[in-house]
């Protein structure tokens, strides 16, 4: 996929207003229209143009787009960032339909399967009530385990005086549920846009995301890790101590265990909440370790095993 400068095919300057893009693409519009151009891939160019229109026109699209920053070159090899769209405060409806007329590159980033798509949520009632507003953040896997209570810094975009787009940043402390899971949200009531004319304000939802980990993987509630044991636990069985959320808990490794066999801690993994499911489990993924034959003795008792164990790890190989 390759990266697309929205501003050169616009061409306009990074820092110009909403009314020279709006300029730029009435006049390139006239000129790449299929119906009227005889410029050459006119057709091709106005797609260009739409797809870069429909992110530039937009405060809020043009504010996220503008995080990649000023490094990445047309036609580059491009890949979102991991922390793209982390943190980055919109309207429910920010990504609400067009992205499969747009491009790949389009869709990475504002598309049904970017970290802005599928947050439509909105108001029923009154047109004067406020918008409602969905930012994803980040927490650590501990903390959906524990709860607790953070601040987080949410980046706004928002259209100053000359129409030109700035982020402003606002802090807000989140009570963090224990139980919480991914793709979970938390309301904050009346932190969206405000209401007109008296109306109520929008409400901010908060989507939940899991800072990698360095031991635990999280699927819903289940936990899932590998844990290394050495051959003679997996042949002979052994009692080995497991890191849980909770502490170190004591599993049994069963005699003549295999490579990636499954076990199970039963409700060692996230804990219910109050808005969603039951206790997770804890799946534990063997991985047996072989020590080196780096000495003498460690060299002789691989060879002592070679000539007394009746073993072939090949034996089935070609049978059907």
């Amino acid at each position: 996929m390759n990266f697309k400068d929205y501003y050169q095919v616009m061409g306009v300057a990074r820092d110009a207003s909403q009314d020279d893009i709006k300029r730029s693409y009435r006049k390139l519009a006239r000129k790449f229209h299929p119906d009227v151009s005889k410029e050459k891939d006119a057709e091709e160019k106005f797609k260009e143009l739409q797809e870069a229109h429909e992110v530039l026109k937009d405060p809020e699209k043009r504010a996220a787009y503008d995080q990649l920053g000023q490094n990445y070159k047309s036609g580059q090899d491009f890949r979102p960032p991991p922390d793209w769209g982390q943190g980055f405060e919109h309207r429910a409806n920010f990504s609400a339909g067009g992205d499969a007329e747009f491009s790949d590159f389009f869709s990475s980033l504002f598309g049904a399967r970017s970290p802005f798509g599928g947050a439509t949520r909105g108001h029923e009632n009154f047109a004067a009530s406020g918008q409602d507003h969905v930012a994803k953040i980040e927490i650590p896997l501990e903390e959906a385990f524990r709860g607790g209570v953070r601040t987080i810094e949410l980046k706004s975009p928002e259209l100053a005086a000359g129409g030109h787009v700035v982020v402003k940043p606002r802090a807000l402390r989140v009570n963090i549920p224990a139980g919480v899971i991914e793709g979970q949200q938390i309301r904050l009531a009346g932190q969206g846009s405000p209401g007109m004319g008296g109306g109520r304000a929008g409400d901010l939802y908060l989507e939940i995301s899991f800072q990698a980990h360095s031991l635990f993987q999280a699927q819903g509630r289940d936990l899932t890790m590998t844990l290394p044991i050495a051959p003679w636990e997996a042949a002979l069985g052994a009692n080995i101590a497991v890191p849980t959320l909770a502490g170190t808990v004591d599993m049994r490794i069963p005699p003549n265990a295999k490579a990636g066999q499954k076990l199970r801690l039963k409700g060692r993994g996230l804990p219910a909440s109050s808005a969603n499911g039951a206790v997770g489990d804890q799946y534990v993924v063997l991985k047996i370790v072989v020590p080196s034959a780096d000495t003498p003795r460690a060299r002789e008792l691989y060879e002592q095993m070679q000539s007394e164990l009746n073993f072939d790890p090949r034996a089935d190989l070609g049978k059907v």
